[in-house]
C-alpha cells in the first residue's frame, strides 16, 4: 500500500485541476507560518481544524429558519452547512477546481451565526446599536455584527482559548465573501457564495412544505417550470447550469435565465416565510432573549466566560462574541437562570 504524502498530493493537484483552482502549494499563507503536515495539503488541514472546533460542533443546535422545530428532520445550521459543502463540492469537481478549499470554506462559513438565526443576528446588532448609541439602520449600525465577519473573528481570535486555528488567507476570505455581496479571491469561494444561495432557497422550501407551511403548487410557475418542481430536480437544475456556465465564461457564473429563477423563488421566501407567517411567531420572543441577555451582560462582565475575556476588547465585543457562540437552547437556559424564579428549595438542594 502506497503513502501519498503532501508533496505527492500537490503535484497531483497540478496535473488534475485547471489553470485558475487555487493550487496548496501556491496559496498565501497564514498569519502566523507553520511547518507543512507531511500528509495533508494546508487546505486539507484547514478544513479539518473546522471540523475538530468547537464552533463546528454548535451549529448542530443553532436555528436555520425554524425556531426548535418539533420533529428531527428540519435543517439546523449543521445540516445547512453540510448541504452547502455538497452542492459546492459538486460544482468544484465538475470545474476541475479544488475541492478541498472549497469544502473548507463551506464548513466554515456560518461559524459566527447567533443562535436563533437571523433573527438573532439582528437582535445583537439592535443591542450593540443602541448600546453605542448609533442608528441600527445606518450603514455604521448594519456593520457592527454580521455573522459572515463574526466567522472568521472566530477563527482568527476566538477558537483554541484565543489562539484561533491560524487557516490560510483563501480559507478565511471565502468565509468573510460569502454573502454582503463581496466577491471571493478564489473561484472556490465564489462558488461557495451561490452554492450557499442555492442550498438555503431549496432546503428552506423543503422544511416550509414539511411543516404544511408552503405547498409545492403555492410556489411561482414560471421558476419551478424552469428548474424543476422538487428540491432534488432545483438543486441539480442550479448545479449543471452553474458548471456549464462557468465553464464558457472563465468565472463562477449562473445563466441569466436561471439565475432570475433562483432570485424570484427567494423574493418569494421572503415575502410568504422569512418575514412573517407561522415560521416566524416565535422569533420576536428570540430576540428579546438575545438583547435581554445581552443589557445583563454588559452590565455584569465579569460573568462573561473567561475564554470571552483574552483579548483587549471593549466589554460590548466580548459580550457579542459570547452570546454569538451560544446554541438556542444554551441561550434559553441562560434566559431562564437569569430572570426565571426557582423554588428556595431547588435552589439549596
Amino acid at each position: 500500500m502506497e503513502i501519498l504524502a503532501r508533496e505527492a498530493k500537490e503535484r497531483r493537484e497540478h496535473e488534475e485541476l485547471c489553470e485558475l483552482a487555487a493550487h496548496a502549494d501556491e496559496s498565501m499563507g497564514r498569519e502566523r507560518p507553520e511547518q507543512p503536515d507531511p500528509l495533508r495539503t494546508c487546505y486539507q488541514r484547514d478544513r479539518d481544524r473546522i471540523v475538530h472546533s468547537k464552533s463546528f460542533r454548535r451549529l448542530a443546535n443553532k436555528t436555520q429558519v425554524f425556531l426548535a422545530p418539533e420533529g428531527d428532520h428540519y435543517r439546523t445550521r449543521l445540516t445547512h452547512t453540510l448541504e452547502v459543502a455538497q452542492v459546492a463540492c459538486a460544482i468544484a469537481r465538475s470545474l476541475a477546481l479544488n475541492v478541498d478549499l472549497t469544502e473548507a470554506i463551506a464548513l466554515g462559513h456560518d461559524l459566527g451565526h447567533t443562535p436563533f438565526g437571523h433573527a438573532g443576528e439582528r437582535a445583537l446588532r439592535r443591542a450593540l446599536a443602541a448600546y453605542r448609541k448609533v442608528d441600527p439602520a445606518s450603514r455604521e449600525g448594519q456593520r457592527l455584527f454580521r455573522h459572515n465577519e463574526q466567522s472568521v473573528r472566530i477563527v482568527e481570535v476566538l477558537e483554541k482559548d484565543g489562539a484561533g486555528l491560524n487557516l490560510t488567507r483563501e480559507v478565511r476570505d471565502g468565509m468573510r465573501c460569502h454573502t454582503d455581496g463581496l466577491r471571493a479571491m478564489t473561484l472556490e469561494g465564489r462558488i461557495v457564495s451561490l452554492a450557499d444561495r442555492i442550498a438555503y432557497v431549496c432546503h428552506d422550501i423543503d422544511d416550509a412544505e414539511r411543516a404544511g407551511l408552503l405547498r409545492e403548487e403555492e410556489l411561482p410557475e414560471g421558476p419551478c417550470a424552469l428548474l424543476g418542481h422538487s428540491s432534488s430536480k432545483r438543486i441539480a437544475t442550479m448545479v449543471h447550469d452553474v458548471v456549464k456556465t462557468s465553464a464558457a465564461a472563465g468565472d463562477i457564473a449562473m445563466s441569466e435565465a436561471v439565475y432570475g429563477a433562483l432570485m424570484e423563488l427567494r423574493a418569494y421566501l421572503y415575502a410568504n416565510l422569512y418575514h412573517q407567517g407561522d415560521a416566524k411567531s416565535e422569533e420576536p420572543k428570540a430576540e428579546r432573549v438575545v438583547e435581554s441577555l445581552f443589557a445583563y451582560f454588559v452590565e455584569h462582565p465579569g460573568k462573561i466566560p473567561s475564554e470571552y475575556r483574552l483579548h483587549d476588547d471593549p466589554p460590548e465585543i466580548q459580550v457579542a462574541d459570547y452570546l454569538a457562540s451560544m446554541t438556542d437552547r444554551y441561550a434559553i437556559r441562560m434566559f431562564e437562570e437569569l430572570n426565571v424564579p426557582r423554588a428556595w428549595g431547588l435552589r439549596h438542594a
